[in-house]
């Protein structure tokens, strides 16, 4: 049999574990190649190598460009390339994703299947909002009150802070420049938090449509999952930026947000996060998301080995 051509896919047993890997590596304003079983990367100042294997996702930035070979490399190693804005903080498009097992989706797409399951996510989620108070037994229209509530009192909080004045969210989709001064820094906050986001979502192999607390929408799981930072990130970014009144103020609220997530620990922290609301009982460092097995449906919870020729059975049972 003639040899295939091209260098050999690295095997399972060589490829590093999703949560032993570098989450992310950014790259801008370079070429991105392939050397043997190392992504390249190479500018003015000369190239850097990076183990694919290693890699969780490959965050491609203004002004890269990337070969042929490097996505090649990129999928067979089970990283996943995402093309985003400045520092991260604008999704645009993905790659394969990083997962190849389809668990974490799976349990996303039964948990919004079943309306039980779906109020116990959800309120998993509030609770990440409200640490050591009690949300069990509350419905949604209580959560979304409490949660309204604790909203406007970060809005407060950051405008006594500040001293910006704050009236209400109101912002104009379709014109952005029509919007208060904080309004517009708002919107720009929010947007960089969601390209975060929607790149983490991605990565692990999730659905951006299949929400939990918002639905009807293609991201509705990022709307999700960026609400758990908010109070945290964009909202203070946007009044400390609105605070200096900015004569461009998306550029300067885009890099404060690129500036707040620098260190990379919230992509970790959101990893992390949608791994325990989907797979509550599974210990992430035994997660195996990453693991390349194909099984076949067998009926109820029952699976079966795939790669393997079945036949007929004589027996029928009714």
């Amino acid at each position: 049999m003639r040899k295939i051509p091209g260098t050999r896919p690295p095997e399972l047993p060589e490829l590093v574990r999703a949560q032993d890997r570098i989450s992310f590596v950014y790259l801008e304003r370079c070429i991105v190649h392939r050397q043997d079983n190392a992504i390249t990367a190479t500018d003015e100042r000369g190239t850097v190598h990076l183990p694919a294997a290693t890699l969780g996702a490959l965050l491609l930035g203004p002004g890269t460009r990337v070969s042929h070979q490097a996505m090649v490399l990129l999928a067979e190693s089970g990283s996943t390339a995402v093309w985003v804005g400045e520092r991260g903080v604008r999704y645009y498009a993905h790659g394969r994703s990083l997962a190849r097992s389809s668990r974490l989706l799976e349990a996303q797409a039964a948990i919004v299947s079943n309306q039980q399951r779906r109020l116990a996510v959800a309120r998993a989620m509030y609770a990440m909002r409200f640490p050591g108070e009690d949300v069990e037994g509350q419905t949604m229209q209580q959560l979304r009150g409490r949660e309204g509530a604790r909203v406007r009192r970060v809005y407060r909080s950051m405008s006594a802070e500040t001293g910006v004045v704050w009236d209400k969210r109101d912002y104009n989709s379709e014109d952005f420049a029509s919007g208060t001064l904080i309004n517009q820094a708002l919107s720009a906050a929010h947007t960089c938090l969601y390209g975060i986001v929607h790149a983490v979502i991605v990565a692990l192999g999730c659905s951006p449509g299949l929400g939990v607390v918002h639905t009807g929408h293609v991201r509705s799981f990022v709307f999700d999952i960026a609400d758990l930072y908010k109070a945290e990130i964009s909202i203070p970014v946007a009044f400390r930026v609105a605070a200096t009144e900015p004569e461009d103020v998306g550029a300067e609220t885009r890099r404060a947000v690129r500036d707040a997530v620098h260190d990379g620990k919230i992509l970790a922290r959101c990893a992390r996060d949608i791994r325990q609301l989907l797979l509550p009982d599974q210990d992430p460092v035994e997660d195996d998301v990453d693991a390349d097995v194909i099984n076949l449906w067998d009926g109820d919870d029952r699976v079966v080995s795939g790669g393997t020729g079945y036949v007929e059975s004589d027996t029928w049972s009714f």
